[in-house]
């Protein structure tokens, strides 16, 4: 078998995938992500969802007891229940996300042409997470669900709470695509121009932060929503069911794990994303 030189391997790859760079590098970023962070997910969802009625499902008293029952049940393996789903999900979702959001950019920005461009940027954060939840509701329906008798509509439960969470990913974005502007003017260098490692840590942990605390309660409603446990209902039930039975403290449950998991699960991610897509763009 011939040996090629590395640097036609590379001409040939960036060829091969020139106008999906995004894709590949968000693609790439998502299956690192869920591969590493996946417990944490797990734990979260497990405990969002606990909604105090110990008939339905384990009560968790903390983070800590619900790995606890988890692994005392199922053995360390059952940390990764669910991943196949969860790893698929992700890995499409950034992907899919990634491409749409950096090809929309400019003629939304041509259309908008009055906006700031963080104005610009959290309006394609929405139209790439609308985009996106249509392909991959049902994957996350199927982190909660094994159910195989509620039909084709049960595979969208949860999805009007996830067409408003697409806020998340916008005001993510909109701060991290800002950040690196910013820094790129700092320097004195184009924007979209490659940063350090420092700088994509920084600014990936940062926006993810501020995103999550500001949405997170979107997060809880659409869990339980789609939660195959209990009865469906629809947005406006689950929170009036949340209020009267835990208080507004229902929309927080989880918040302190999905916080700490927004710093390796994002960083893992946004770094891969950064350094694939800028491996494929170079001449």
């Amino acid at each position: 078998m011939a040996n090629y030189p590395a640097s036609t391997t590379a001409d040939g790859l960036r060829r091969i995938l020139q106008g999906y760079e995004h894709a590949v590098g968000g693609f790439s970023g998502g299956v690192f992500s869920t591969l590493i962070c996946h417990p944490m997910d797990l734990l979260k969802i497990r405990y969002s969802a606990n909604e105090g009625d110990a008939s339905i499902r384990p009560q968790y008293r903390s983070y800590y007891d619900c790995a606890r029952q988890i692994i005392r049940s199922n053995g360390v393996s059952g940390l990764y229940q669910g991943l196949t789903p969860n790893l698929l999900g992700g890995a499409i979702s950034w992907g899919l996300y990634l491409q749409f959001y950096n090809k929309i950019k400019q003629p939304v920005s041509s259309t908008f042409s009055n906006l700031p461009d963080p104005a610009t940027h959290f309006i394609c954060g929405v139209l790439a997470g609308s985009v996106v939840m249509c392909f991959t509701n049902p994957i996350w329906v199927a982190k909660t669900s094994t159910s195989k008798k509620e039909g084709f509509r049960s595979l969208y439960r949860g999805f009007l709470p996830g067409l408003f969470g697409t806020t998340h990913g916008a005001v993510q974005f909109m701060i991290y695509d800002w950040l690196k502007d910013w820094r790129c003017a700092q320097l004195g260098i184009g924007k979209n121009s490659k940063l350090g490692v420092a700088d994509y840590f920084a600014f990936s942990a940062l926006s993810k932060i501020v995103a999550v605390t500001v949405t997170y309660p979107y997060q809880v409603v659409r869990t339980r929503m789609q939660d195959h446990n209990i009865a469906q209902r629809g947005v406006l039930e689950t929170i009036r069911v949340a209020l009267r039975n835990e208080g507004p403290g229902a929309f927080y449950k989880g918040l302190l794990i999905a916080n700490v998991r927004t710093l390796p699960a994002t960083v893992v991610t946004l770094l891969t994303y950064e350094q694939v897509h800028h491996f494929l763009q170079d001449k």
